[in-house]
């Protein structure tokens, strides 16, 4: 079978809230904000604008 391209690593809410996602090709990592039937996804980026990456070395440290 073949591994999820995508894992959910944090969600915080229920009817609103906020998820960080996991891109495990690349290591991207991504936030997800929604709020009833609307939502919106982007990058997480650091102080100086590059996104946010994620090792498979640092599995230890999901949330």
């Amino acid at each position: 079978m073949k591994e999820k391209r995508f894992e959910k690593v944090y969600t915080q809410g229920a009817m609103q809230g906020v998820e960080i996602w996991v891109d495990t090709e690349t290591g991207v990592n991504y936030m997800f904000c929604f709020g009833g039937n609307a939502g919106g996804l982007t990058p997480l980026l650091d102080r100086d604008g590059k996104p946010i990456v994620t090792g498979k070395q640092e599995d230890d440290l999901k949330f």
